[in-house]
């Protein structure tokens, strides 16, 4: 081929080529933004509640302080802690106040090494504060102080408490709000939240428990909407546990607790073959949730036995991320 004949040729179809080349690469472009757009972060951040693994800690099979290491390795990156499960590092010497100091130092340092976010603590077995015995109830008040004094060194937002006390509603209710007030009052000289989980009793009647924290009427005052604890009375109530015979609607009643809410719960029990927990219709709750204009953490807390704990965790993870690609 001459000279003439080949520029020819070039002119020819290089243009076609380069344009073939660019509309390949436009191509390439928009299914990488799409890619990214599908992609893209849920409205919410991810916690870990450290009760998805309270057997593995119960039984030794995992250490508590090691908490944070745990949840970095199944790709967290916020923790809630449970306050009951370090109760034994709280006896440890003569001085309560030494061991607690020693207890942070650790938690703390654990929780920086893994570069995960201490959101929470749930404060469990520390008193009644929703009971009518007035010096039983100041007690509990001071009990869980010490736990606002640990959210704060730990850098979390919150404590969430439980009211439990009396079955009367009315001093419930009355009980609840000057206990509350109290703590506030307390968490709000640590920059710390008092939050109530929907938790059993009259704490899972979302509508009694919204009473509750309006009346205390404390910016610092919220709620902790679980997906799953909306029992009301169940067949063994000395037990606290046994088959539920009365609960309140669980899509209701987060819908209610979310005006409050500074944090929420995924519970979760059981999955069924496409993943999706079999009693709760997590895309409903994740749309009430978005709706309330939510946008903090919401814990994965699995509570079931079909699947191990790190399964279960994993399956509960993965449905909040499913669910939240199908809301508005």
């Amino acid at each position: 081929m001459n000279r003439i004949k080949f520029s020819l040729v070039i002119g020819v179809f290089l243009p076609i080529a380069l344009f073939s080349c660019t509309n390949t690469q436009d191509k390439k472009r928009e299914e990488e933004a799409s890619l990214i757009v599908e992609e893209k972060a849920p409205f919410f951040k991810i916690s870990l509640a450290q009760w998805s693994l309270h057997r593995a800690f119960g039984n030794g099979e995992l250490n508590p302080l090691d908490f944070a290491m745990e949840a970095n390795k199944l790709g967290f990156k916020g923790i809630e802690y449970v306050s009951f499960l370090y109760q034994p590092y709280l006896t440890i010497g003569d001085n309560p106040q030494v061991a607690m100091q020693t207890l942070l130092d650790t938690l703390k340092a654990k929780s920086e090494t893994y570069g995960v976010k201490n959101v929470l603590i749930m404060v469990d077995r520390e008193g009644n504060l929703a009971t009518s015995d007035e010096n039983e109830r100041n007690q509990s008040v001071e009990n869980h102080k010490k736990w606002i004094d640990a959210a704060a060194f730990l850098g979390c937002h919150s404590i969430r408490v439980n009211l439990n006390g009396t079955t009367e509603v009315n001093e419930w209710v009355s009980n609840s709000i000057e206990a509350l007030k109290k703590l506030s009052t307390y968490g709000q000289s640590k920059n710390i939240n008092v939050i109530v989980e929907n938790h059993g009793g009259l704490s899972s009647n979302a509508k009694i428990l919204n009473k509750v924290i309006s009346g205390v009427g404390m910016d610092n005052c919220g709620t902790l909407p679980d997906f799953g604890n909306f029992c009301i009375k169940r067949k063994e109530e000395t037990q606290g546990r046994g088959d539920c015979i009365e609960e309140y609607d669980k899509y209701k009643g987060t819908e209610e607790l979310m005006e409050f809410a500074k944090a929420v719960s995924a519970k979760s029990n059981v999955f069924d073959e496409n993943g999706n927990e079999s009693n709760i219709n997590y895309e409903k709750m994740l749309q009430i949730v978005k709706d309330a204009g939510y946008t903090g953490y919401i814990g994965v807390e699995y509570e079931g036995s079909n699947l191990s704990e790190i399964e279960g965790i994993k399956a509960t993870r993965k449905l909040l991320l499913k669910a939240a690609k199908q809301l508005k």
